[in-house]
């Protein structure tokens, strides 16, 4: 028999929140630091590919382990264990004396966001009615762009204003993150939610197997963007600060902003997605956003560039509810932490890769071709998610 289902808010989707903001403050802090790192390290564009490539290959190796423990154990211990790995990324970055310690915390804190989305996206997923399923992932990705927000602002704050090194801004994290885990201690009621489903009978319009042909589908389109992404993380800061004139301080600004909106626009997508329906209002959202993204490499100054590249992640963060109500959907109840562990495995896949391939273009063709070729490949994902998945 499963658990009844809560409504809407609850001290569990609030702790998810929480704990949701805490594993991604200093793990999102990378794309920031990446100039500081090159700088004091003498790095050449494929040495920053690898240290982007690097971490995402441990990802790889442990989506699949982690999806069925998040359905065999539920959420509670994973979420505990990703909380610890962000203590000890935290620390071991903070602690760095070369650039291969530096990839070890990295591994660790690119490991923490591997082993908190699964069961905790599942366990969201699971606590409310259907109907209420995008409004719930709205909130928890709120949490989620918080804390990617509070990365980099931490570093425009400490390094700006109070003068810290950038190994300090990484250990001031460390107590912070482990506060998440006393959180984690007082919720009780996670035990069993990743086995609430075991004995359910399928509901009618639920999904009876985990690789459907609509779930590759999606995890296809999913991976083509994440493709795009992944060339752009990494070098966007370096087109930014070479091409541009940018200084630290500035990126900090900016991808703390672009990771604030989504205060605002996950709940506001995760509502849209709920009117208009998952896939529409991901194709909207996303869509919109792309256009957004490319126009901001035309224009000139900084004002502008900023302004656009916001618009841009805000309307990726519109879209990010609908996605993974999308997941939520396309797996079966038994196997929602599966399934959700293996909507990241794209991602961690190309983003091997993509930093790669950038480091490439980068090298023969300068930085601005970077962006281009992601545009193109962005709306290519986009069509495969529109054409190629169908959902209810």
């Amino acid at each position: 028999m499963g658990e009844k289902k809560r409504g809407l808010f609850s001290f569990a989707l609030l702790a998810m929140v929480a704990t949701h903001a805490l594993i991604h403050a200093a793990g999102n802090m990378r794309s920031t630091m990446i100039v500081e790192l090159r700088e004091e390290f003498v790095l050449s564009n494929l040495e920053i590919g690898l240290i982007s490539a690097i971490p995402s290959l441990a990802s790889v190796i442990f989506t699949i382990p982690v999806g069925w423990m998040s359905d065999r154990y539920g959420a509670r211990r994973l979420v505990g264990l990703s909380l610890a790995m962000a203590v000890f990324g935290a620390l071991i970055a903070g602690l760095t004396i070369n650039p291969a310690m530096y990839i070890v915390g990295l591994i660790l804190l690119t490991l923490t966001s591997t082993f908190y989305h699964p069961p905790s996206h599942s366990y969201t997923a699971r606590m409310v009615e259907s109907k209420d399923r995008s409004k719930a992932m709205g909130f928890l990705n709120a949490g989620g762009t918080f804390g990617v927000a509070l990365g980099p602002a931490s570093i425009t704050l400490l390094m700006g204003y109070f003068m810290f090194q950038w190994r300090q801004v990484y250990l001031f994290w460390v107590p912070i993150i482990a506060l998440g885990l006393v959180l984690v201690f007082f919720i009780k009621d996670m035990k069993g939610a990743g086995t609430e489903n075991a004995d359910k009978e399928p509901e009618e319009g639920e999904v009876q197997t985990l690789l459907n042909k609509d779930f590759v589908m999606y995890l296809s389109a999913s991976g083509i963007r994440q493709f795009a992404l992944g060339m752009i993380g990494t070098f966007l800061p370096i087109y930014l600060a070479d091409m541009r004139g940018w200084s630290v301080m500035d990126l900090g600004i900016m991808f703390s902003a672009a990771s604030v909106l989504g205060l605002a626009a996950s709940p506001v997508g995760g509502y849209m997605a709920g009117r208009l329906g998952d896939k529409r209002w991901a194709v909207i959202a996303l869509g919109v956003g792309y256009i957004f993204y490319i126009v901001a490499f035309f224009t000139e100054g900084f004002l502008p560039f900023m302004v656009l590249y916001l618009m841009y992640r805000f309307c990726g963060i519109l879209g990010m509810p609908a996605t993974a109500a999308l997941t939520a959907k396309l797996s079966p109840p038994r196997q929602m932490g599966m399934g959700f562990a293996i909507s990241f495995l794209p991602q961690s896949i190309v983003s091997v890769v993509a930093p790669l391939v950038a480091a490439y273009i980068a090298d023969y063709f300068g930085l601005f071709p970077i962006f281009t070729v992601s545009f193109i490949i962005m709306f290519l994902g986009l069509a495969v998610l529109q054409f190629g998945v169908k959902v209810e």
